[in-house]
């Protein structure tokens, strides 16, 4: 390759231009895999520790009823209402729930996984009761219109 004008040739260019974006691609998808990792090991099937497996019976489910109501676009939303007690000793600030849908046969035609207790959201207390609400845009046409089967999967402390 010819030196340009000021004595750097093309190649050398392209070359610096390509090792710096591959630092910074290095970079990112470090940060994105650490990321990754944090979100799928906090909800996504991964091991829970001895201690969360054991609090999760006392994390109790009632009240579960279904509901609907047109938007503000005209398209129906379904509701899912409950009530989430804490019977444990310990402070829950994270809990991840899979809900699990059926039709008249008792197949599944829907699973899904909600987070009724978040770091954004108010932590259930020890003793504590609270109502919960989630939303879902569309469900199965041959959804048996009874409220899901709630299963605690995963909880923090």
């Amino acid at each position: 390759m010819q030196p340009n004008d000021r004595g750097i040739s093309t190649l050398h260019i392209i070359l610096t231009v390509a090792a710096g974006m591959a630092v910074v691609l290095g970079v990112l998808v470090f940060f994105w895999h650490s990321h990754g990792v944090a979100v799928q090991s906090a909800g996504g099937g991964t091991i829970l520790t001895g201690e969360q497996k054991a609090y999760l019976p006392q994390l109790e489910f009632t009240d579960a009823h279904m509901s609907a109501a047109q938007n503000f676009l005209g398209d129906s939303v379904t509701y899912l209402d409950a009530r989430v007690t804490n019977k444990g000793m310990k402070t829950v600030r994270r809990l991840d729930v899979d809900l699990t849908f059926v039709d008249t046969l008792n197949q599944v035609v829907l699973r899904e996984r909600a987070h009724p207790v978040t770091p954004r959201t108010q932590p259930l207390k020890p003793g504590e009761s609270k109502a919960i609400r989630i939303s879902f845009e569309r469900m199965p046409v041959d959804w048996n219109q009874a409220a899901p089967s709630m299963v605690p999967v995963y909880v923090e402390f």
